[in-house]
């Protein structure tokens, strides 16, 4: 299998066959109707998603369905999709019509000609509400600052993927918004194109503040992941030792100041600071030996390093 689509629905029953007409013949076009495969998995839509794909999956041996017990949400949907595709190129794209299959073929040349391992969509020219806009350009600007990536628009769904880019990732909660990050940091190659943009033709919306918020708490997660994965001990440790420190030099001060008379320590909770902070200090670097503890335990199972490709073996 040469290319694998992979598409999240949930309550999309009518954008289902719009979105077959307008993936089927592009994909047509680049592997003469043979080695690609149109996988979509319906997110436990209420509506008649499921009904229309198992059409779909009757009419054309191309398609494949997987349907959730329950509404997972759309990580858990393109981890399910990721899994169970075969193809050496894995294109990833919403159900809402706004990406445009037309734009793949210029997304696989400029992959190509730059040899990159993930491409990714630039919705520079936004169709959605006004609202939404800037609210994801600003989520866009923290993700830069946090993560140090380069890539303008990491909400686009629109991607491709190489295969062995996608080996052991872990998706849960809105990771999907950071792949490309997680994939920076094993070292892979991450690009991105300038992708038309339409407006939603069918139903709602499915993003929120809601969402839009518990994506930034997951960006917070794939921060210390990208930095601190392998010695979190270096983040737990650091923290206890500003404390430790703050806290002697405290207790130091007030003892020296005690001792000269120059104050009472009678009904004075200073003290009890200094003591807080050098307790706290101990806390968290016990927090730091048990994180580094966990992390091993992980690395021992999961190598902690990316091989592009070996000779000679």
């Amino acid at each position: 299998m040469r290319y694998s689509v992979v598409v999240p629905a949930h309550n999309e029953s009518d954008s289902i066959g719009p979105l077959y007409d307008a993936i089927s013949p592009v994909m047509n076009g680049l592997s003469d109707g043979d080695s690609w495969e149109l996988i979509i998995v319906d997110d436990g839509s209420s509506d008649d998603t499921l009904k229309r794909l198992q059409e779909l999956r009757q009419r054309d041996d191309h398609v494949k369905v997987i349907s959730f017990r329950r509404n997972f949400g759309q990580t858990a949907a393109w981890s399910a999709g990721f899994d169970h595709a075969t193809g050496d190129l894995v294109i990833v794209l919403d159900a809402d019509l706004q990406n445009d299959p037309q734009d793949i073929p210029a997304m696989l040349e400029n992959m190509r000609a730059e040899d990159l391992d993930v491409i990714s969509g630039w919705r520079k020219d936004r169709k959605d509400k006004g609202g939404m806009v800037i609210l994801s350009k600003f989520g866009n600007y923290v993700h830069r600052w946090v993560t140090g990536e380069k890539i303008h628009d990491h909400g686009c769904s629109l991607k491709i993927y190489k295969k062995e880019a996608l080996a052991d990732l872990e998706l849960y909660g809105e990771m999907h918004r950071y792949i490309t990050a997680l994939l920076s940091w094993k070292g892979f190659k991450i690009g991105e194109m300038v992708v038309r943009h339409h407006p939603r033709q069918y139903g709602d919306s499915g993003y929120t503040l809601r969402k839009k918020l518990k994506g930034f708490l997951d960006l917070i997660v794939v921060k210390f992941w990208i930095q601190y994965s392998t010695r979190p001990m270096h983040f737990f440790g650091s923290i206890g030792i500003v404390f430790i420190v703050a806290g002697i030099i405290l207790g130091g001060v007030l003892g020296g100041l005690w001792l000269f008379r120059v104050i009472g320590l009678d009904g004075r909770s200073t003290p009890l600071l200094a003591v807080l902070l050098v307790l706290l200090g101990f806390q968290f670097l016990l927090t730091g030996v048990l994180a580094d503890v966990v992390a091993k335990t992980y690395y021992m199972q999961k190598k902690a390093y990316s091989i592009k490709e070996a000779d000679g073996f």
